[in-house]
């Protein structure tokens, strides 16, 4: 019995920090992933690389076992393998690509139990969804009927699992509760979006033309409700002649401190605010530059993004450095993620002159094309697992 699922990671073309407050924002999925794989194993004790495994290093996996596997209805205890080639803490979603692929796995191995045969949520007997509102995956709830909805278990009768099972929509709704607890109830849907349908992510404060609105994420702040709706855009004409050259300046920046420190500023001196709306404004000229597939304005609008980035105090040094270096051969670079360290990134139609630059001046690259795949179930033996009876 075995599970693998993967995710990607993304990189953020503009939006950042202003995101959380409620502007819009665009990521991309990269071509970098993480995989994920379960296997179920004798004894109560769960292992994470074959070691035993410990919750508290662990946030997002042990948040994700109490929605998806409940231990005290007869969940078996798992080994897990995590594999990859996003760098951690470096604001590429290393940590949305592992929940989404972990929640994925879970989902697999345990499969859905349905009212009748069909896709449509309305005919889950379990599980999140936007759609769902008798189950909460943002709350604290634990126990062997998490995830139950209440007026359809008694009539669950189609048991599927593996790939059928897994929903795009439930894998990044787990992943933003998850991504939520870790950063102190504060977290954009943007990583978890990005990660679980790849391609490309806008995510705006209203429902957007020209653009496939998938749903809305709505999560309740120390200071606001706030609410996203999430879309897809197709990769415009002319995507597949542009690249991302990633670099990573090896400094760990935890995203959480980063979001934190932007919140304790504007709380500090309210009027900062505008410059979270500045960022608004720039992220909606480069959203309009996206769909028409004029990629030299996005780039400016990723150059004026990251000069407002450096404003809020969000780079340093090391980032600024590489954004300097790429500049030369590039339509537009900036940091990317929480910032403080981290990686930074540069849209370029030459990604090999864009690479050496950037290593010359002491960063790590990876390239990637513009828009990939979201999550995928590469294995599925000897599913279920298990099922809540």
């Amino acid at each position: 019995m075995k599970v693998e699922a993967s995710a990607p990671g993304k990189c953020i073309l503009f939006g950042e920090h202003a995101v959380v407050f409620g502007q819009p924002a665009v990521a991309v999925a990269i071509e970098q992933r993480i995989q994920v794989s379960i296997e179920a194993i004798e004894g109560e004790d769960w292992k994470l690389e074959g070691m035993r495994f410990d919750p508290k290093k662990h946030p997002h996996i042990d948040t994700l076992r109490h929605r998806l596997w409940p231990s005290e209805a007869g969940a078996p205890a798992l080994s897990i393998q995590v594999n990859g080639d996003i760098p951690r803490a470096s604001g590429l979603g290393s940590s949305a690509a592992l929940s989404v692929a972990a929640s994925a796995a879970l989902r697999a191995a345990r499969g859905r139990w349905l009212t009748e045969q069909g896709s449509g949520t309305e005919m889950w007997a379990e599980g999140y969804a936007s759609t769902i509102n008798d189950t909460d995956a943002y709350g604290s709830n634990e126990g062997p009927k998490v995830g139950l909805r209440p007026s359809k278990v008694q009539h669950k009768s189609i048991l599927c699992s593996g790939v059928e099972a897994v929903n795009e929509d439930e894998c990044a709704l787990l992943s933003h509760a998850v991504e939520a607890s870790a950063q102190g109830g504060r977290a954009s849907p943007m990583d978890a979006s990005t990660c679980a349908h790849g391609g490309i992510l806008l995510l705006s404060d209203v429902i957007e033309e020209d653009a496939n609105h998938l749903y809305q994420r709505q999560l309740e702040m120390s200071d606001a409700t706030r609410t996203w709706q999430l879309h897809e855009l197709t990769v415009p004409k002319g995507g597949d002649e542009v690249y991302l050259v990633i670099g990573n300046t090896g400094v760990h920046a935890p995203t959480s401190a980063q979001v934190a420190k932007v919140a304790r500023a504007i709380e500090r001196n309210p009027e900062r605010m505008k410059e979270i709306e500045t960022i608004g404004v720039i992220s909606r000229r480069g959203i309009l530059a996206l769909k028409q597939g004029d990629f030299e304005a996005v780039g400016r609008a990723m150059t004026e993004n990251q000069v407002m980035l450096q404003g809020l105090g969000v780079s340093c040094p090391e980032l600024d450095a590489l954004v300097r270096a790429a500049a030369p051969s590039a339509l537009g670079a900036k940091l990317t993620g929480a910032g403080g360290g981290g990686c930074m990134v540069a849209l370029t139609r030459d990604p090999k002159a864009t690479s050496e630059a950037i290593e010359l001046a002491g960063g790590r690259t990876l390239i990637s094309t513009f828009g990939n795949d979201g999550l995928r179930v590469e294995m599925a033996q000897g599913v279920p697992f298990w099922s809540p009876a």
